[in-house]
């Protein structure tokens, strides 16, 4: 059996199913894994989850097939948010879990997010995963599976940690027929959060529109229904109810760099100043500047779930985020990312402010900026085009080579990344002037498209 080495990735494993991403592949990745852990001397049960994509049952039939057939037993807690797999981590005696999700790809997409304890599997070990896919073992007793159902529990346990409201605040929150849709009306009635929920009907062809809130028009319903409900912000999540989307009262998109800045002031103000605070190169200036001021140390670093907690266990830091949505708090809570819970978070500092979130932002410097642009490039040559520009742009700028390469002019800034998970590469810019902005971008995405990169 040949199976796809494309599909084996920076943070997860991930394919278009049917194509690249086959039952069989997933049967070969549980019996991997087994094996994987076999190999480290881990025992004990796994936990598997899947969002709500129609490929999902058969993948999870083989993946468990693959698992129980090498002698691993499977504790199912059904079709979930990513952040509830997460959760059980911790609560139902696992060594480790699988999540089959698709996150926020376009639904012919699916694939697997995999844990050892409570960490993510990723980089090089995901490689040795692919390996052992080529031999693997089968047990000479079979594993055994038991169902369990977290939801309820899960959402009391983030009520328990939320606490009282200080007031009530009327929210409108967008699911996008994802799997947040089987969580988020629960968590939020047992908040006494007032509001209404869009999309709420889980559904994972995504009819109404595709749940990723980094795209400005997947947001065009939830913007409307803030208008005209007259609420104070809307919350929007994406396919695997790990990344949180924020449009403020007045309609206007709450980028990911500057909700991290409400967390961080909120954190440091309650715990102490002096902590770092974590964030990923396609964040603003604004934000480490805001960091600085409310007495935090900012720490850029790579863009990617699994590098960012990673980072945080380094650094001990209490809270991270990335542009993307990705918020991340071990202050209070677990250590990896949850929208579901950020959200909650979120409307507690609301709450509590006696503001929204516009007022609280109102002295964060509104940079002129791009949303993050993602331009095709295929993977065997994606890498190659940031090793250029890091080795163009040193010569004549400062630049920060944390992930691909943050140019630094000074007034402003422009970023080219490959991404770990598309065959595309990511750019950003940013300065303090439209017309700066302009001259940035345009020096950079001309020098892309002498590579024969389209822009």
């Amino acid at each position: 059996m040949t199976i796809a080495p494309g599909i084996f990735r920076e943070y997860d494993i991930r394919g278009v199913v049917g194509k690249d991403l086959t039952t069989d592949a997933a049967r070969a990745v549980g019996a991997a894994y087994a094996a994987y852990l076999a190999e480290r001397g881990v025992a004990g049960s796994l936990v598997v989850g899947r969002d709500n994509r129609p490929s999902g049952a058969a993948l999870r039939d083989a993946l468990v097939d693959g698992l129980t057939g090498a002698g691993v037993d499977v504790v199912d807690i059904g079709v979930v948010p990513t952040p509830l797999m997460y959760w059980s981590l911790n609560h139902l005696g696992v060594v480790g879990g699988i999540q089959i999700t698709g996150s926020h790809n376009p639904p012919e997409f699916n694939g697997f997010k995999i844990c050892r304890g409570t960490a993510s599997v990723y980089g090089a070990e995901i490689q040795k995963l692919y390996a052992l896919t080529r031999a693997p073992a089968r047990a000479a007793k079979r594993g055994t599976v038991r169902d369990e159902q977290v939801v309820d529990r899960y959402v009391r346990d983030i009520v328990a940690r939320i606490g009282p409201l200080a007031r009530p605040v009327r929210v409108v929150y967008d699911c996008g027929n994802g799997a947040g849709a089987l969580v988020a009306p629960q968590l939020f009635s047992a908040l006494g959060v007032a509001g209404r929920g869009l999309f709420c009907e889980s559904d994972g062809t995504f009819p109404n529109h595709h749940p990723d809130p980094t795209v400005p028009e997947n947001l065009e319903a939830l913007i409307d229904a803030v208008r005209h409900d007259g609420v104070e912000m809307g919350i929007a999540f994406d396919g695997d109810a790990d990344r949180i989307g924020l449009v403020d009262d007045r309609g206007t998109i709450v980028w990911g760099d500057r909700l991290l800045i409400l967390y961080a002031r909120d954190v440091l103000a309650r715990t102490g100043q002096g902590q770092s605070i974590i964030f990923d190169v396609k964040c603003s200036q604004a934000l480490p500047d805001a960091i600085r001021a409310a007495g935090g140390d900012p720490v850029m670093w790579k863009t990617g779930h699994s590098l960012i907690k990673e980072k945080m266990k380094e650094l001990h830091a209490p809270i991270a985020g990335e542009m993307s949505g990705h918020m991340f708090f071990t202050e209070g809570f677990y250590g990896h990312d949850d929208a579901l819970y950020a959200a909650a978070r979120l409307i507690r500092i609301v709450a509590g402010a006696g503001k929204p979130v516009r007022e609280l932002l109102a002295d964060v410097p509104a940079f002129y900026a791009t949303p993050e642009i993602r331009v095709d490039c295929p993977d065997d040559l994606k890498f190659d085009v940031v090793r250029r520009a890091v080795s163009h742009f040193r010569g004549t700028h400062d630049v920060i080579d944390v992930d691909g390469v943050r140019v630094l002019f000074g007034d402003g800034w422009g970023l080219i990344r490959a991404s770990n998970t598309q065959p595309v590469i990511v750019t950003r810019f940013e300065a303090r002037s439209e017309a700066r902005l302009a001259e940035i971008r345009g020096e950079m995405e001309a020098w892309l498209r002498a590579q024969g990169v389209r822009v």
